[in-house]
């Protein structure tokens, strides 16, 4: 595995430069520092400008699905946190999902993908997400992606022949790569610009480094990554979700989900795996007063017994983390 490139505190292109152009040279005029550490690659997937574009075009191509009705980004929108703003969404085949769809940001970092995570790797949850989310056979994709002449002679530069389900997993992840949320106004305080954010997301991030808990589940500089919990949202449910427990058949992990990253947060309403909370500030007096009833939710959540003035502030530091890379439709061929 390598990493390449952005260390935290090096020089990187402002947000948005990425989505568009990819590994594009530094333009001195708009550099900045990253809040983010190095973004480590597979040694057989690292990233090319040619690369990242034929994955941002294959993103929205609805060619991909079983249907030929329903891209990627189907369920995953820029303006919507990289979610679609539903609890739960539906399949390509009209099905529904029994767990909402979680934001993309960042999704370059984590260590195990999908709300249980039991996908290993992140080629490996798309390729998953390819048969289930829109329900296609990736060969009989890939044969309709090698009809397409602009693709065919992308794929000869980028992977020096016809498209294969592996290559376009590969191609797909790696513009998925650069799905980041950074440079935020708490980011931009944090570097020294004192006025980028308010007093009370001052007071909210005081708040949530201590009384409030939050850092031990949500740590920077992600604010989430590739951690369990079970936060008391399935005891008492019918059919409960038994989570982190379907993959390890480990009882302390019964009802467990993973903790997801809290950087533009407030994009991505509802809330939870269940998308069962609709607006930021539910979603944090939910874990504030210690989540739900569940013999087996976390010892860390517990009723912090906070004011409705120290809610409005964490709320108000949540929306501090929100950023503003912008993104642009590609024309697919």
């Amino acid at each position: 595995m390598k990493a390449y490139p952005g260390l935290v505190a090096a020089v990187v292109l402002v947000a948005g430069s990425w989505s568009t152009v990819g590994l594009a040279e530094p333009d001195p005029s708009v550099m900045r520092l990253s809040a983010l550490p190095a973004m480590t690659h597979p040694d057989d997937n690292l990233p090319t400008p040619e690369k990242i574009a034929l994955g941002h075009q294959l993103f929205v191509d609805p060619r991909l699905s079983g249907t030929g009705e329903m891209a990627c980004q189907g369920c995953h929108f820029h303006e919507l946190g990289w979610t679609d703003a539903k609890p739960l969404s539906r399949k390509d085949d009209g099905s529904m999902n029994t767990r909402h769809t979680p934001t993309l940001y960042n999704v370059g970092y984590q260590t195990a993908w999908y709300w249980d995570g039991r996908a290993t790797t992140l080629e490996g949850q798309i390729m998953a997400a390819w048969r289930a989310q829109i329900v296609a056979d990736p060969e009989k994709a890939t044969a309709v992606i090698n009809e397409v002449p602009g693709y065919r002679e992308q794929f000869e530069v980028v992977w020096g022949g016809a498209a294969t389900p592996e290559t376009i997993v590969k191609s797909l992840a790696a513009y998925l790569r650069t799905k980041n949320s950074d440079d935020s106004p708490w980011d931009r305080y944090e570097m020294g610009e004192t006025d980028a954010v308010s007093a009370d997301a001052v007071a909210g991030h005081r708040l949530f480094m201590g009384e409030a808990g939050c850092a031990a589940c949500h740590a920077p500089p992600y604010y989430g990554n590739s951690t369990f919990f079970n936060i008391g949202l399935e005891y008492g449910k019918a059919e409960p979700d038994l989570g982190r427990y379907n993959v390890t058949n480990n009882d302390a992990d019964r009802h467990a989900f993973k903790t997801p990253t809290l950087r533009s947060v407030a994009r991505s309403a509802p809330y939870f795996h269940d998308g069962s909370v609709a607006t930021l500030e539910e979603a944090v007096r939910y874990m504030a007063a210690g989540g739900g009833p569940d013999p087996h939710k976390s010892e860390l959540l517990v009723d912090r017994e906070l004011s409705d003035e120290q809610i409005a502030q964490l709320v108000a530091f949540l929306e501090a983390l929100t950023s503003d890379e912008g993104w642009e439709a590609p024309a697919i061929p």
